[in-house]
Parts: structure tokens; C-alpha cells; sequence
């Protein structure tokens, strides 16, 4: 997702990179032989703003839902930009401590050094979550929201348009029907949640507050794994 500011452009998560395209080899082999992502130069961030007629310079800061390998592969293509994450994401990353953790990071995604930006999980409520905070150097119309489960330290990122808040909710969850007013899972979606979960009870409890705040629609929610549901709430 790409935000533009009165001081430059955010973008939430970067997905696949340049890296990624060039050296698929780098990627888990699991996820090349069974995921079998579509590495397309074109669909990497940087050359989709390009197209948008930006600098990849323009890019001055990146908020990460978390690092996981298909979120944080384009890290490379914005050295100048500050990546904010949560400190216990980031520690996960850098000093893995499960063979879990040791196969969803991938370190050559910031072997150039990024300017990370840690935060802790302290900050206000908003629409029934707590701890959620503003960015330095971002407008208060961008917030960071804990939702750990999937990973240590995975976050939630809301932004205000104006006329509406959306939450980009990352790998909270993955199918559009876990947000509907009778919640349900296709079975290889919740075995593949339930494979990579770091905290099960608080994947659960943060699908089960997305839901209320999804079905309230006070907010529009929407998961990094569902085009559909992001082109909705983009137009909408």
C-alpha cells in the first residue's frame, strides 16, 4: 500500500524485490516448489512507483507489518527510506529463536543496512485496540497497531483518507471470508496459518477483534493476501 504525504510517499511492506526477481534461489525452497510465487520485475514496489511517475528517493518511509520473506524482499530498493517495525519483530528477525523463525526471515533482505526505526507496543485505543501509535516523521493520519500471532511482533497499519479509516491488517488473517458475520476458513488456508503461527491464542484473539471491527464497519479492513479485498477498499 502506497500513501502519499505533504513530505513524500509511505509504503506498507514492500512484498517481493529486485533481489528476489534476480536471485529466486535465496527464497525457501518450500515456498518456490509449493507457493510458487510469481516473481514479475514489474510487480516489484519500486517499479510500480516508478510507473506512478516517483523516484524510488520519493519513498521516505516504510512501515512493516512484519519480515516475513514475501513482506520485506523489496527493502533494498529504498536504502534512504526509514523502516519502522516493532522492536520484537525486528529482534525476531535478527536473532532468530526458533527453526520457525530461522526459515520465515531471510537476512539478505537487509544486507544493505536499512534505517530501522524500532517501536514498543505502547499508545492509545482506537476503535477497541490498544496500544496503537503515531510515526515520528508521519502525518497522525498513519497509525501502528500491535497484532502479534502470525509473528512475534506483527502490526497492524490504519490510515485515515479523509473520508474513512483503512486497516491494513497483514497476515492477521488471509481469506476475506474470516471476516464475515459467520467466519470461516478454507482448510488449506487454516493449515497454512496454523503452520506458521508464532503465538496461536494470539493470532485467535486479534483474528476475532479484526472481525468485530470488520463487521462494524466503522473501518475497512483488509489482509495483504486478498487483491480483491484491497481494490475494494481503495475505490469504495
Amino acid at each position: 500500500m502506497l500513501i502519499e504525504t505533504g513530505d513524500g510517499l509511505v509504503l506498507v511492506d514492500t512484498g517481493y524485490g529486485l533481489g528476489d526477481v534476480d536471485r529466486p534461489e535465496r527464497l525457501p525452497r518450500f515456498a518456490r516448489w509449493t507457493i510458487r510465487p510469481r516473481l514479475d520485475a514489474a510487480e516489484t514496489a519500486v517499479r510500480q512507483i516508478t510507473r506512478l511517475g516517483h523516484a524510488a528517493e520519493d519513498v521516505r518511509h516504510i512501515v512493516l507489518t512484519h519480515l516475513d520473506y514475501d513482506h520485506a524482499g523489496g527493502l533494498a530498493e529504498f536504502p534512504h527510506a526509514k523502516v519502522h517495525v516493532y522492536a520484537a519483530e525486528l529482534d525476531a528477525a535478527l536473532r532468530p529463536a526458533t527453526s520457525k523463525e530461522r526459515l520465515r526471515y531471510l537476512p539478505d533482505q537487509w544486507a544493505h543496512g536499512p534505517d530501522w526505526v524500532e517501536h514498543t507496543t505502547r499508545g492509545e485505543t482506537w476503535n477497541g485496540f490498544s496500544a496503537v501509535r503515531d510515526l515520528p516523521g508521519l502525518p497522525p493520519e498513519v497509525l501502528l497497531g500491535p497484532l502479534a500471532g502470525h509473528t512475534r511482533g506483527h502490526a497492524g497499519v490504519a490510515v485515515n483518507t479523509g473520508e474513512r479509516w483503512l486497516l491494513h491488517a497483514g497476515d492477521a488473517y488471509f481469506s476475506p471470508l474470516q471476516m464475515a458475520e459467520r467466519p470461516s476458513c478454507p482448510p488449506a488456508t487454516r493449515a497454512f496459518q496454523t503452520m506458521f503461527q508464532a503465538d496461536r491464542a494470539a493470532r485467535v484473539h486479534n483474528l476475532n477483534r479484526l472481525n468485530e471491527l470488520a463487521r462494524s464497519g466503522a473501518v475497512e479492513v483488509f489482509s495483504a493476501h486478498d487483491s480483491t479485498e484491497f481494490d475494494r477498499a481503495r475505490t469504495e
